[in-house]
This record gives C-alpha cells, structure tokens and sequence, in this order.
C-alpha cells in the first residue's frame, strides 16, 4: 500500500476545504486552490483529509500517492506559500522587473522579456558585489516550479565556468579545462 497515500492531510486552523463530488477546493488566508481527484474517494475524519482507493489495482495505486501529494501541497501553499529562488551568474547577467514583466539580460544580442502569470509575484535583488537574484513566489507549487524551470532554461549553468542560472543552493558539477 502507498505509505504517501496513507497518512492522514493535517487540516490547520483558518483552512477550509470543500469536497463536491470530485473537485476538491481548500482556502486559506493566502488564497483559494482547486484540484479535480479522479477514481480517489476524500473523506473528513476529525479534522483531517483520508484518501482511500478502491481497489489494488495499479492504476489506483499510482494515483493514490499522487492526489495526496497534491492536496497536502495545496494546504500548505494556502497556509505558508511557496517561494523559488534563481541566482544568475555571470558577467553583466542582469534581472529587472515591473509588474508582471521580467526584463533578463543574459549575454544574448538582446534581453528576454517574459511576461509572468498574475498568480506568481516576482522580486529582483541587486546588490553591489554579490549575483542578481529572483525570487518567485506564488501559493501554486506547480506554477512556481514550472515558471522558475522556464526561467533557468534561457541560460543553463555549464560545467567550466558555472555560468548561467541556478537555483540558490543547487551545486553545479564542475569540469577540468584544458589540460596543456
């Protein structure tokens, strides 16, 4: 049996969640989420969310864990939030936002401009000596993680010199260079 679609979802105080049929909504003080759960019955017991499956089968299996995951990380992005953050390294790498739109200079002809959905807020940091940094937050998981991934792409950190875009704390697996 799954040991993630086991445990019981915590429920914290100001958290609602709603159960109709086979949509699940949950809101909090930071915003209101909604996942459709297929297959998987969501039960309230005593002040916490129990999914069960039907039957063994692996479909079931397979989404069992998954729908779990998914609702625990809609409480807790109700309650806390998510938060990413990327660091660009490089000579004149540079991020500038307004609004919604983030403005990356990343060693191209010319700068990426991305335009960000309503639900992630977005923070440039730059301070005199140290790398830009990007902060992405949103109430979504997946929408943050998808957004900071897009990010990253423009520019992956290679191996030789560790240029590019990182996330904070990610370590990048360094190469040798020539050898004369």
């Amino acid at each position: 049996m799954s040991r993630i679609g086991k445990a019981p979802i915590e429920i914290p105080e100001g958290v609602t969640v709603d159960i109709k049929d086979s949509l699940v909504t949950v809101k909090g003080k930071l915003g209101e989420l909604s996942e459709e759960i297929k297959d998987i019955t969501v039960k309230m017991d005593e002040g916490n969310l129990v999914l069960e499956r039907p039957s063994e089968n692996k479909e079931y299996k397979s989404k069992h864990g998954l729908y779990r995951a998914l609702i625990n990380n809609m409480v807790e992005g109700v309650t806390k939030g998510f938060t990413k953050e990327l660091e660009l390294v490089g000579v004149g790498y540079r991020a500038s936002h307004q609004g919604q739109k983030l403005d990356l200079a990343l060693g191209f002809s010319h700068n990426i401009v991305m335009y960000l959905a309503p639900e992630v807020k977005v923070e440039t940091i730059s301070e005199k000596g140290k790398n830009p940094l990007i902060k992405l937050s949103s109430i979504d998981k997946q929408l943050v993680g998808q957004v900071a991934a897009k990010i990253r792409s423009y520019r992956k950190p290679e191996p030789y010199k560790g240029k590019g875009i990182k996330f904070v704390g990610e370590e990048i697996r360094r190469k040798a260079g020539k050898s004369a």
